[in-house]
């Protein structure tokens, strides 16, 4: 049987006064009639920069300078008849006033109308990517529950991360329900996300979380997708069969690590940002680099194809 050839293609995130531009694909063409993300085909000897510059131009008149892009996620999809790689990235600095010179419907959306079925099922981890911050903080150790409530609230007084892990794995069932329903009255005062930490069945109790985080031990239990669509589903991850089956999960983002050594696992050797780019490559949702990390690795980690940096002791300590 002949191998599909697998086809590069330059997406482009262009932000404008907080919306994303958004084109609808000719009814004609593959996946016809359905929204997308504008690009094109990476030509021979292009890079995905001079790319998505030429497509950007050709499609809607922007005009946009190469240093402004940055990486957004790369997606691998196979459609049967059609293998895609989409290369995806964003700017704020496009020029002009984009208009739809291939006859193509082209409009500004916000990032939260974006929905699952009105685009390519290739294009959705994109819009994952768009609605995930850079930074996912991970509760730390306190003395008690107290402490540990105290330490949330003053982080979302001094406008800390807006998107949290409440992990408190010694805890019953029945003790943590009690510490997540009052640290969801924290995070809601702040406008900010939480993330409950455990089983499934959380979110039944919890029903205003953002969503569950699954530890590899939990995730392991399920072959298919554990909670609703509306709420968001993590996997912690480890290695190639960890995010294959977090895929098969339709896990919403994962967290990959550890990247380098930790305090918390003594002796145990960190995967490196060589490896773990490889172990990104072969994700098709969004990534979150976990282990001995700080905000000056945020770059580092884009680069390596993650969504940002998760963890604890890049905010955690800060908190008095």
């Amino acid at each position: 049987m002949a191998v599909v050839p697998e086809i590069h293609v330059a997406v482009g995130v262009i932000f404008r006064n907080g919306k994303v531009l958004i084109a609808r694909r000719p009814e004609h063409v593959h996946q016809g009639g359905l929204l997308e993300f504008p690009g094109g085909k990476v030509e021979e000897g292009e890079t995905v920069q001079q790319a998505l510059v030429r497509e950007i131009r050709e499609e809607t008149g922007l005009r946009i300078a190469p240093e402004s892009l940055e990486p957004v996620i790369e997606v691998r999809h196979d459609y049967g008849d059609k293998r895609v790689f989409l290369d995806v990235w964003e700017t704020s600095s496009a020029e002009g006033d984009p208009e739809g010179r291939e006859g193509q419907e082209i409009r500004w959306l916000d990032v939260r109308e974006l929905t699952d079925v009105d685009f390519p099922v290739a294009n959705r981890p994109i819009i994952r990517a768009l609605r995930l911050p850079r930074q996912y903080a991970i509760t730390g150790t306190a003395e008690n529950e107290d402490v540990l409530l105290r330490r949330l609230q003053q982080s979302a007084e001094s406008g800390g991360p807006e998107f949290t892990l409440l992990r408190a794995p010694e805890l019953s069932i029945e003790a943590y329900t009690r510490l997540a329903d009052r640290a969801l009255e924290i995070c809601q005062a702040s406008d900010s996300m939480l993330m409950l930490h455990g089983s499934p069945s959380l979110i039944e109790h919890l029903p205003q979380a953002r969503g569950v985080h699954l530890p590899w031990r939990e995730a392991r239990q399920f072959a298919t997708r554990p909670i609703a669509d509306n709420y968001l589903l993590a996997v912690s991850c480890h290695n190639e069969g960890e995010i294959a089956h977090a895929v098969q999960l339709q896990a919403d983002f994962i967290t990959l690590g550890p990247v380098n050594p930790t305090p918390s696992h003594p002796g145990a050797p960190g995967m490196g940002w060589r490896r773990f780019r490889a172990l990104v490559a072969a994700s098709t949702v969004p990534v979150y680099a976990l282990g001995g990390l700080s905000l000056t690795d945020i770059d580092e980690a884009r680069r390596a194809g993650a969504q940002g940096i998760a963890g604890i002791s890049f905010w955690w300590s800060d908190v008095g």
